[in-house]
């Protein structure tokens, strides 16, 4: 099983899928005029609008609710994974695919807002719903819808689950099934809650945890700061092949640092479009860029971080693919992931260190559960618009529950497998549909500029902007008499 599960990964993850998630970010940077960069200071205090409806999340929630999509193991474990793969120079161009990627992600979450609509008492949109009603291909849009069901039902959950119980047998010697059948009970409760329920678990969750993980992480820069300089030479060499030592495997680099910034930041792969279309905003602009901000919270600080502390306290190994031997090999018998940065962090807090990873593990990738169920509901929403088949509701929140135990005793190899496989159908998928997009992200961006620059606060009409199919806004409008 492991051994068709990692062919398929490296036939999915080839060089295609990297140079197509680079090339797509470069495409948005450049016809978008760098808006993840000339909108930085307008990223951050949309932040603080906190307009919410019965139906709606507000703009924060919505972000905390993609945060806990992105903030998870791939923060921690996913950098390492990367580390060890390719080298210190995969950081470096983790940090690129960033971003570039801001730009993917503030494309796609403004398409969500655009297309989306209203089921039953609660707003929900996506990648499927966009591929419908912006490029009018249904047959594209349920292939969509199910790839995104089977990924975020049944192949990626098991990476958070696996490494929860990875991480608290390491620190606390639990066993996987008693975590695994924590997490699953503690699940169902805020599952079967609702939307409003994830995202006030979310809303509650990620800032704290973000902010205590970045604090513990910069108490052990400052202890190792003699050093930074070099550590930073060594990503740089690294990363265009100068390093003696990691030199020779600048391609590996490339590759693993945007394989893990896809990965953990999901942009351009549609995983945020959900929680964008959940957002109640006066236009769609302003949830694009609050999602391409996000964006820089997960890579930028806290990917980032993770890296310079892992590599800064030498708790790293390198075993590139192919190579029979080890580059480095400074933590023998340890495997690439948690433990890395468990050990980085033990450096300067000794036992603490692994016990706090551990737990922060568990809130970011308990937090990435909700979101992933989330997700695959709303798939599940699109294929049964009708809503004829309301017991497949309970059949996803009882599979992808039985899914999460599962991967909390199953080998990590295979669960990161499978949540590769995942991870990479729908980057291939979206990336491809935001491009054929351009045009209506591009219209609701010049309108945006347009009111921003006369001093507005930017409320959507699509007929001003000029963008069909987007019936949601046109109803949204005559209710509130603005025409």
């Amino acid at each position: 099983m492991e051994k068709i599960v990692s062919t398929l990964v490296d036939y999915i993850w080839g060089n295609g899928l990297v140079y197509l998630a680079l090339a797509v970010g470069l495409y948005f940077t450049v016809i978008t005029k760098g808006v993840q960069f000339r909108y930085l200071p307008e990223m951050i205090r949309l932040l603080k609008e906190k307009q919410e409806s019965g139906a709606g999340i507000s703009s924060f929630q919505a972000f905390c609710m993609s945060l806990s999509g992105r903030i998870g193991v791939g923060n921690i474990a996913g950098v390492a994974t990367a580390i060890a793969a390719g080298g210190p120079g995969s950081v470096f161009w983790m940090i690129v695919m960033a971003l570039l990627g801001g730009a993917s992600a503030f494309v796609e979450s403004t398409l969500a807002q655009i297309y989306k609509v209203k089921v039953g008492t609660e707003y929900r949109g996506g990648s499927p719903y966009y591929i419908e009603r912006g490029l009018k291909l249904k047959a594209f849009a349920v292939l969509v819808a199910v790839v995104i069901f089977l990924s975020y039902g049944v192949l990626v959950p098991g990476i958070q689950a696996n490494t929860i119980a990875t991480s608290f047998e390491n620190a606390f010697g639990l066993p996987a099934w008693i975590s695994g059948t924590a997490v699953s009970a503690m699940l169902a409760f805020l599952v079967f809650g609702g939307t409003k329920r994830i995202a006030r678990a979310a809303d509650s969750i990620i800032p704290l945890m973000a902010v205590g993980y970045v604090g513990l992480m910069l108490i052990v820069l400052v202890n190792h700061a003699s050093k930074i300089p070099e550590t930073l030479n060594l990503i740089i060499g690294s990363a265009f092949g100068t390093d003696a030592v990691f030199g020779g495997i600048v391609g590996s680099a490339i590759s693993w640092g945007v394989r893990r910034a896809v990965f953990s930041n999901v942009a351009g792969a549609g995983e945020a479009t959900f929680s964008s279309a959940a957002a109640e905003v006066s236009h769609p602009v302003k949830q694009g860029l609050v999602q391409g901000f996000s964006v820089y919270i997960d890579t930028v600080i806290v990917c980032t971080s993770t890296a310079i502390m892992i590599l800064i306290t030498g708790m790293y190994n390198v075993y590139p693919n192919g190579m029979e031997t080890p580059l480095v090999e400074n933590i023998p018998g340890v495997a690439a992931g948690s433990a890395y940065t468990q050990a980085a962090l033990g450096t300067v807090f000794g036992n603490f260190g692994g016990a706090f990873v551990a737990v922060g593990i568990f809130f970011f990738a308990f937090t990435c559960l909700l979101a992933y169920y989330y997700i695959a509901e709303t798939a599940l929403l699109y294929l049964d618009q009708k809503l004829k088949y309301p017991i497949l509701s309970m059949i996803l929140r009882l599979v992808f529950l039985v899914v999460v135990f599962i991967g909390s005793v199953q080998s990590a190899s295979l669960m990161w497998g499978l949540g590769d496989i995942g991870f990479g159908s729908m980057c291939y998928l979206n990336l491809i549909a935001i491009v054929f997009l351009s045009k209506p992200a591009l219209r609701a961006l010049h309108d945006y500029d347009r009111q921003k620059k006369a001093g507005l606060d930017p409320v959507f009409d699509p007929r001003v902007a000029g963008i069909e199919n987007a019936e949601f806004w046109i109803e949204h409008m005559q209710q509130h008499h603005k025409y």
